[in-house]
């Protein structure tokens, strides 16, 4: 591994580190509400990100949950099956 023979002074230091800047962070407008947000994250003030709302709460209020399908009573009613037995077939063949 390189080890540097002496020591870098301050102002060489210095030099090396003068492009080092703090940039600001690029803010744009929020499309639903017009506050300014950060780019590529969702609203603070209203939660929407690129027009749709990102939080559960406001989904639920937007998109109504669809309620479930009422069945009339008659379809309910489950069919009664016959268990076939020697007997049963006995009577049937009596009867024929």
């Amino acid at each position: 591994m390189a080890v540097p023979k002496k020591r870098t002074g301050h102002s060489a230091q210095g030099h090396r580190r003068s492009n080092w800047k703090a940039l600001k962070p690029a803010l744009t407008k929020c499309s639903n509400c017009g506050e300014p947000v950060l780019t590529h994250t969702v609203c603070t003030a209203c939660g929407y990100y690129k027009n749709q709302p990102v939080r559960l709460k406001d989904k639920l209020e937007q998109k109504p949950v669809k309620e479930a399908k009422k069945v009339p009573a008659e379809t309910k009613e489950v069919k009664e099956t016959k268990k076939v037995t020697k007997k049963a077939v006995e009577e049937k063949a009596e009867e024929q």
